[in-house]
């Protein structure tokens, strides 16, 4: 099969002509594009974990982690924390039957204090095919203030699962415990490191993993947000919403490009873009849906918001752009569809009792993954279309992954491959 990589720093054209049907990797979190989004088509839009049906396998994982898979040609890689040796992991498995091929211990360190609905290993790891990137927390105090302080630690991995580096490029404590997916960029490795402290965003070599550059965050608060990289009028655009903010860089220097205050504290789930706006969703303790034009510089204001709602938002799964559609759903179960341009509202309604994973879509469909493990296959419109319900079985956490024509859920014993 044709395998094709798709670099994050797309422009926005671009990333509404790219190719589809082609077979893909699914080399970070949320994918090739790090927005949920497959170019694939003919995906699996029915299975049953309890009778089998259209399940290629299902291995169990070592220990536990809320991180999702990733897949690269016959590899797919995860993290996991085996929690009665306080060993973090990365297990590298034979995507065709689900073997384990190599388990490598990346870090033996105590266990931070975290959130309920948090893992010791929530991080996605990400692969340039080369080398794998996984990030840790090294917790190496008492509990403070509520919190466990700790280094983030960064490590490289080749395919036959030899360490190549190992950094500690910041401090890291926060009441919810730890959580940064790497996003690759060119020759770099980036890194959010919001926190209960002095946040930054670090860029390290992908070769050597020698700091490249750092850039202070403002505001002294935790949050989660994978950023996205897109190319924008003019201008490759690092953009993310964390630590009462929303704000976008230049991805190879770390320079702030802009800025918009609030609208909320905390920030979980990442952006998404349809190369007009930025849509985020947050967050605590307010909560909102705003679509950002990012084209301004300095500090944008209210005149940068397209729209705004606080219906129904999500603070953990990020949410998905489906044609002309931008899909969400809150934690507590409800969804929406909106037309993403005029912010109209074409329907809402409950899907689930809670979910954490976040929305992946695929030849025109949307997947919903609940924490029971009941994914409903949803086709965006006005009315809300309910094409396929499947139930695996297992409890989930962790969002899927899309590649060579099947899907790939984590759950929390399990990992299963979905399809042919």
């Amino acid at each position: 099969a044709l395998l094709l990589f798709l670099s994050p720093a797309l422009l926005a054209a671009d990333i509404e002509k790219k190719p589809v049907g082609l077979t893909t990797n699914w080399p970070m979190w949320r994918g090739p594009q790090g927005d949920g989004s497959s170019t694939e088509v003919n995906i699996p839009t029915k299975w049953n974990g309890k009778t089998g049906e259209n399940i290629a396998w299902k291995v169990e994982i070592p220990g536990t982690g809320h991180s999702s898979p990733i897949v690269w040609g016959d590899r797919v890689f995860v993290v996991s924390c085996l929690e009665d040796k306080k060993d973090r992991v990365l297990i590298s498995l034979d995507r065709k039957t689900g073997k384990t091929i190599w388990q490598k211990d990346v870090l033996e360190v105590g266990l931070e204090k975290k959130h309920g609905l948090n893992s010791f290993a929530s991080g996605t790891p990400a692969t340039d095919g080369k080398l794998v990137y996984v990030t840790f927390l090294a917790m190496d105090g008492e509990v403070e203030k509520g919190r466990t302080p700790g280094d983030m630690v960064v490590a490289a991995y080749d395919f036959d699962g030899n360490q190549k580096w190992l950094v500690k490029p910041g401090r890291f404590a926060s009441v919810h415990g730890y959580c940064s997916s790497p996003v690759l960029f060119e020759n770099m490795v980036i890194i959010n490191g919001d926190h209960d402290g002095d946040g930054y965003l670090v860029a390290l070599d992908k070769t050597t993993g020698k700091e490249i550059w750092k850039t202070a965050r403002p505001n002294k608060t935790r949050s989660y947000v994978t950023p996205i990289i897109r190319d924008v009028a003019g201008r490759t655009q690092l953009m993310m919403s964390g630590s009462k903010s929303v704000a976008s860089y230049d991805p190879r220097t770390g320079k702030e490009q802009w800025y918009m205050d609030g609208p909320t504290e905390q920030f979980v789930a990442s952006p998404v873009f349809d190369g007009e706006f930025l849509f985020i969703t947050s967050g605590f303790p307010d909560y909102h849906i705003l679509a950002i034009n990012p084209t301004g510089s300095g500090h944008l204001k209210e005149d940068a918001i397209a729209w705004r709602t606080i219906k129904a938002p999500s603070y953990v799964p990020s949410p998905i752009l489906c044609g002309e559609h931008f899909l969400i759903v809150s934690d507590i179960g409800i969804g929406s569809c909106y037309h993403a341009k005029s912010g109209k509202l074409n329907w809402t309604g409950r899907l689930g009792k809670h979910f954490s994973a976040s929305l992946v879509t695929a030849g025109g469909l949307v997947y919903f993954l609940s924490d029971d493990g009941i994914t409903k296959v949803i086709r965006p419109g006005e009315t809300l279309d309910l094409v396929a319900e499947n139930d695996l079985g297992e409890y989930c956490y962790a969002s899927p992954a899309i590649s060579q024509g099947q899907i790939f859920i984590r759950g929390e014993k399990s990992l299963w491959c979905v399809g042919k």
